[in-house]
């Protein structure tokens, strides 16, 4: 119960924070989009970095062998990296940035990893493509794919997970 009261004042500090560096922003996009977006690139940044950290210094470049089936260094990041930024992203969508959605809480969390799961299928087959049909550096390829995630993660979670 300490965690969950602790976790809710971290959403509403956070929250605060975001709304006050909305002020300039007022004209162009609503608050909602504005948490989204703050929200969305810190979860971002950090996915980016796990992957990067991941990737070069625990996987260091090597294949994964689990014994059933070996995956690709740049592949297993993706499977190790998404359950810490699964967790992170649907917190802080729930508890910064869609707050007014009356949706049970359970209700959202299947909605939201549906979202998640078709984003990780663009992940995946984007980063097959990307570096392994075209020989792009996994680390770029990322980056290049989550611009694509973030469009489908926005319209999906506005309008399916956290609706109103």
């Amino acid at each position: 119960m300490q965690i969950l009261r602790q976790m809710n004042v971290l959403a509403l500090r956070i929250r605060k924070i975001i709304d006050w560096l909305y002020a300039p922003f007022r004209r162009w996009c609503s608050e909602e989009f504005f948490r989204y977006g703050v929200c969305g690139a810190g979860n971002m940044v950090l996915d980016w970095v796990l992957y990067f950290l991941v990737y070069n210094f625990v996987l260091r470049h090597r294949m994964l062998d689990l014994g059933f089936v070996t995956l690709s260094s740049h592949i297993a990041a993706l499977c190790i990296v998404f359950p810490v930024t699964l967790f992170t992203g649907f917190w802080l969508n729930k508890y910064v940035t869609f707050t007014r959605s009356t949706l049970h809480g359970g209700r959202q969390l299947i909605r939201y990893i549906s979202i998640v799961v078709l984003n990780l299928a663009v992940n995946y087959f984007g980063l097959k493509l990307l570096v392994d049909v075209c020989g792009v550096y996994p680390t770029p390829s990322k980056m290049i794919i989550t611009v694509i995630t973030v469009a489908i993660s926005y319209f999906g979670q506005k309008y399916f997970s956290f609706r109103k």
